[in-house]
C-alpha cells in the first residue's frame, strides 16, 4: 500500500485558432461505438463555450454548489463532507493484472487515489468549494472548482481512457486482502462543454462480510471551471440522482459565470 500525504485543502486564443478548434470538433463528431454505458467527451459550440466568463471566485464556487432542493428523494446535507474517506478505495493495484504493465496500472492507481483524495481532476488552480449529502448508506460528494485549461483537458482525456485501461483489476490492501475493481463508462446529460461519466465498483470484504461499493463518478466542464461528484455507496448508486446533479449543477455554474444568482427553485430550470 502506498502512503499518500493528506489532501490540502484564461490568455484568449485568436479568432483563427478558435475557429480551427471548432472545425476540428465538428469533423470529429461521428458515430461512436463502445461499451453499453460508454460516453465520450464532447465539445460544445454553444455561445457559452466561446465566451470568456470572469474568473470563478470562492463565493461563486459556493453559490454554484447543488442544494437539497436540487436533489430528489431524501438527501440531507452534511457538514463533514470534506473529511469523508472510503477505505475500500485504499490499496495497491496489482500490476500483474495488466497486459501493458505499469503504465495502465499507474492510471488505475491514480483513479483510486484521486477518488480517495477528492481530486478527480487534479488540484484546482483557483477557487473551489465542496459539499456533501447523505441518504441511507449512500453519499453524494459534490465539488465546483477552477482549473488550468491545459491540465483540465489532460484530465478529461485521462478519464475517457479509463473504461478500457481499467476495465477490471485487483487491489491489495495492507493486510494482504484483495478487492476486485471494475470501471465502465457511464452516460451523463449533454450539459456543459465536455463531460465524462464512470461507474466504479469495488468488491471485497468488510468485517469479514462480502461488501460492494458502487460509485457513479461524474465530471463536467464549463469553460475552465468544472463540476465533479461521486454518488453511491454500499447500497449502490442511483442514476436519477446522478442525472439531476449533473443537469441542475451545470445550470447553477452557468448562472454564476454569467453573473446571475442561481435559482433556489429547480422547477424554474428548463
Amino acid at each position: 500500500m502506498t502512503h499518500r500525504p493528506p489532501r490540502p485543502f484564461r490568455v484568449l486564443a485568436s479568432a483563427l485558432a478558435a475557429g480551427a478548434l471548432l472545425t476540428t470538433a465538428a469533423c470529429a463528431d461521428g458515430d461512436d461505438s463502445g461499451p453499453e454505458r460508454a460516453d465520450t467527451t464532447e465539445i460544445s459550440s454553444s455561445p457559452l463555450a466561446q465566451a470568456s466568463p470572469a474568473a470563478l471566485t470562492q463565493a461563486g464556487a459556493r453559490a454554484a454548489l447543488v442544494t437539497e432542493a436540487d436533489l430528489e428523494d431524501d438527501w440531507t446535507q452534511v457538514k463533514n463532507a470534506a473529511t469523508w474517506r472510503d477505505s475500500l478505495l485504499v490499496g495497491q493495484v496489482d500490476v500483474a493484472d495488466f497486459l501493458t504493465g505499469k503504465a495502465d496500472a499507474a492510471d488505475c492507481q491514480k483513479l483510486l487515489d484521486r477518488l480517495y483524495d477528492d481530486e478527480l481532476l487534479g488540484k484546482p488552480s483557483g477557487a473551489s468549494a465542496l459539499t456533501g449529502f447523505k441518504e441511507g448508506e449512500s453519499r453524494l460528494l459534490y465539488q465546483v472548482a477552477a482549473y488550468d485549461k491545459a491540465a483540465l483537458d489532460t484530465s478529461f482525456a485521462w478519464l475517457k481512457s479509463l473504461p478500457v485501461k481499467c476495465d477490471q483489476f485487483t487491489v491489495k490492501d495492507s493486510s494482504g486482502g484483495q478487492r476486485t475493481v471494475q470501471v465502465v463508462g457511464a452516460t451523463l446529460p449533454k450539459e456543459g462543454d465536455a463531460r465524462q461519466g464512470l461507474q466504479v465498483t469495488v468488491r471485497g470484504t468488510s468485517g469479514g462480510e462480502p461488501t460492494t461499493l458502487t460509485l457513479d463518478v461524474a465530471a463536467l466542464r464549463v469553460g475552465t471551471d468544472a463540476i465533479t461528484f461521486t454518488n453511491g455507496g454500499l447500497d449502490g448508486a442511483d442514476d436519477d440522482t446522478t442525472e439531476q446533479a449533473a443537469k441542475l449543477g451545470t445550470a447553477r455554474l452557468e448562472d454564476v459565470q454569467a453573473g446571475r444568482t442561481p435559482s433556489a427553485d429547480p422547477s424554474e430550470i428548463d
